[in-house]
């Protein structure tokens, strides 16, 4: 399995601008996860607490608001530790190069709720995360410096 993780750089070596940003967001979700895991994100209904400051400000469907509004917000302990952990298993299958496409599409969906919870202030650099992680997706960006690679040498697949 080593001698795949380096043999990768010798075959998708072109990938190795996508491994680096890949490594940068897996350090960035893992480091914003333990973040909330030590801070009192899962004590206290911040999360609660954002979606109804930003609920009248944001342009969203019907559905989606009502969804926030009577589901997340009286759940929010369930949610924090819902986003709180798909932070985690994002940045630790970032870092090391495994299941980067299942765990990119997990971002995408984050992402994409992120951008609609969030605060005005935080929807450009959502978007960017959001065209990140669908780019992580198309290129299968565990290929190189990854763990992926030992995958994908014996199984091609959509995953790999």
């Amino acid at each position: 399995m080593f001698v795949s993780f380096f043999e990768s750089a010798k075959y998708v070596g072109h990938l190795y601008p996508i491994a680096l940003m890949r490594i940068y967001l897996g350090y960035y979700f893992l480091n914003s996860a333990l973040e909330r895991l030590g801070g009192d994100f899962l004590k206290q209904p911040k999360l609660a607490a954002m979606i109804m400051d930003n609920l009248p400000q944001r342009n969203m469907p019907g559905w989606y608001a009502n969804f926030l509004q009577f589901v997340v917000v009286p759940n929010w302990r369930f949610f924090a530790y819902f986003v709180t952990y798909c932070e985690l298993i994002i940045g630790v299958c970032f870092l090391i190069g495994l299941f980067v496409r299942p765990s990119s599409l997990l971002g995408i969906l984050l992402t994409l709720n992120l951008i609609y919870i969030g605060g005005p202030n935080m929807t450009e650099l959502q978007q960017t995360y959001l065209a990140l992680f669908i780019v992580m997706f198309w290129i299968g960006a565990g290929r190189c410096f990854g763990l992926d690679y030992y995958f994908y040498k014996r199984q091609r697949g959509l995953w790999w």
